[in-house]
């Protein structure tokens, strides 16, 4: 059935216009709202634990533009399949790019690091022609291999290395053309509570996953935070902020809290463009917390502070 789907449905679409498939998004938008509401109770639990002094009008209001956003992120995602190098470098742009040149010219690898704000898709896609480094990504494979195969082959089709996650500490340390830059994505839900980084995100207890610093820590990155905004209906800039460029000069938790308060302070800003669809908050806050993040913290200064 997904090859079925996809090479009668979504290729065909892929190879429409853009302002051609915005016509059916501002359809799909009017189906999400009042038809068939996608994940309705998750994104509204979401967003009213997430914004607690709002009133339920502003929760729903803030509902249905992340629905017309959703709908354009699904049509940006097939025209992605096919899109261009020029019109990607048209649609997609970098406010600072001098920022990673110089980490380039200094011999400095890279960890990017945000979340899954605005059309990251795209982001994907264009790393490694809107930036020096070679462009590596980090994921687990999807349960279906055809969509798999289907989405890392766009995902590379420009330049970018998609390794598994089990597997990207042989990919990284093999790799030695020159300085590459990882993008991760650090708001997924973490596979297990008790060995994430908790703090407060958006006014609740949520776990973090601590491959950032911690790979940060390991092979001494460099981690750039970025946040990718909408100018225009299928137009967005790309802003980027150095966190550290000696990620062992920091505390532990320095790294994860500094990202979370970017990412955060631009979701307070302009909610609508955040995944709320996603089940961010399914895993319970575990009974033992403050003795397991002393473990935690102890457990990293002798791993990589000890002296």
């Amino acid at each position: 059935m997904a090859r079925i789907g996809y090479y009668l449905f979504v290729y065909p679409l892929s190879k429409l216009p853009l302002s051609i498939l915005y016509l059916f998004s501002s359809f799909f938008t009017f189906v999400l709202i009042y038809l068939f509401p996608y994940r309705k109770k998750v994104i509204l639990k979401n967003i009213e634990n997430s914004f607690p002094n709002l009133t339920a009008r502003e929760h729903q209001n803030i509902a249905n533009k992340f629905y017309r956003h959703f709908a354009d992120l699904l049509v940006e995602g097939i025209k992605n399949l096919t899109i261009s190098k020029e019109e990607l470098t048209k649609r997609l742009i970098v406010k600072n790019p001098e920022l990673m040149e110089q980490l380039f010219d200094q011999g400095k690898n890279v960890i990017l690091v945000s979340g899954h704000y605005n059309n990251w898709e795209w982001l994907i896609s264009a790393q490694n022609f809107l930036f020096p480094h070679q462009a590596f990504g980090i994921g687990m494979p999807m349960t279906s291999k055809f969509w798999d195969q289907k989405v890392n082959k766009q995902r590379q089709r420009f330049g970018m290395k998609v390794v598994n996650a089990k597997n990207y500490k042989a990919a990284f340390e093999n790799f030695k053309e020159k300085p590459f830059a990882i993008l991760n994505l650090s708001d997924q839900a973490p596979p297990d509570a008790e060995k994430s980084y908790w703090t407060n995100f958006l006014n609740q207890p949520t776990p973090i996953l601590f491959g950032t610093e911690f790979m940060a820590n390991e092979y001494d990155f460099s981690v750039v935070f970025f946040i990718v905004r909408k100018r225009k209906r299928g137009y967005y800039e790309l802003e980027l902020k150095l966190i550290t460029d000696n990620p062992k000069e920091l505390n532990y938790g320095e790294i994860t809290e500094a990202h979370t308060r970017l990412l955060e302070k631009e979701i307070n800003q302009n909610p609508e463009f955040w995944l709320w669809s996603h089940k961010r908050w399914k895993r319970a806050v575990p009974n033992n917390l403050n003795e397991l993040k002393n473990e935690q913290e102890k457990r990293f200064i002798e791993r990589f502070r000890h002296t």
